[in-house]
């Protein structure tokens, strides 16, 4: 897989090394020429010295042969420009975006030409939440223009779910369980899974679906 990552900071080289030592071809655009000097015998990857936000710079670098853009820089005005224009001008399959304040993510969507839109306050309450939390629904992730999320809930004793399995909960067409971790041991869901109280379930769904994947695990 080809990805490209707009901006070298901490952030943006973590996920070029990352990516990089997972074998993906990985190009890094960075506008500062010294810091792009300084980094590039630390991070095997293919460097440009670019203004991310201009088209040219982006048509240079290459930016119609990836399979993924990631903008990763400090500025959430110019994450939206590069998602934007990765995805209208050079039509990258999937746009992944930065989110650096909070009260800006509502802008990070399908209009921005962003996919998926990370905030680090946000990923870090939901984490907080779903350590803490048992039988409540606890968003982790956002997908596919905001629509679809990745929710988890650990079955308190209460919960509906518990001694049933996937078959007979009927889950709606729109969620699909993709985890069930138990103790420290992953299950991977089958219809005939019989979930338990203390299991942490990972489910896949969209926004319409939400309230009815709530009742089937954690009830009225």
């Amino acid at each position: 897989m080809r990805v490209a990552i707009a901006g070298a900071g901490n952030v943006g080289t973590a996920i070029a090394k990352d990516l990089a030592a997972n074998g993906h071809d990985v190009l890094l655009i960075e506008r500062d020429p010294d810091l792009v000097e300084r980094l590039r015998p630390t991070v095997d990857v293919t460097w440009v010295a670019a203004d991310a936000c201009e088209v040219s710079s982006l048509d240079a670098a290459g930016m119609a042969q990836v399979d993924v853009a990631v903008a990763a820089t400090g500025d959430d005005e110019d994450n939206l420009v590069i998602s934007l224009l990765a995805k209208q001008e050079f039509a990258v399959p999937r746009v992944v975006a930065r989110v650096n304040h909070p009260s800006n993510q509502w802008l990070f969507n399908e209009s921005w030409g962003v996919d998926i839109s990370v905030s680090t306050p946000q990923l870090l309450t939901a984490l907080v939440e779903e350590a803490v939390s048992v039988g409540s629904l606890v968003r982790l992730l956002q997908f596919e223009r905001g629509n679809a999320h990745l929710v988890e809930v650990t079955l308190a004793e209460s919960s509906p779910a518990a001694g049933t399995s996937l078959v007979d909960l009927q889950f709606p067409r729109d969620a699909t369980v993709v985890a069930v971790v138990r103790g420290d041991r992953l299950v991977v869901p089958r219809g005939d899974t019989v979930l338990d109280a203390g299991d942490e379930v990972m489910v896949l769904v969209t926004g319409e679906a939400e309230r009815a994947v709530q009742q089937l695990l954690v009830g009225d």
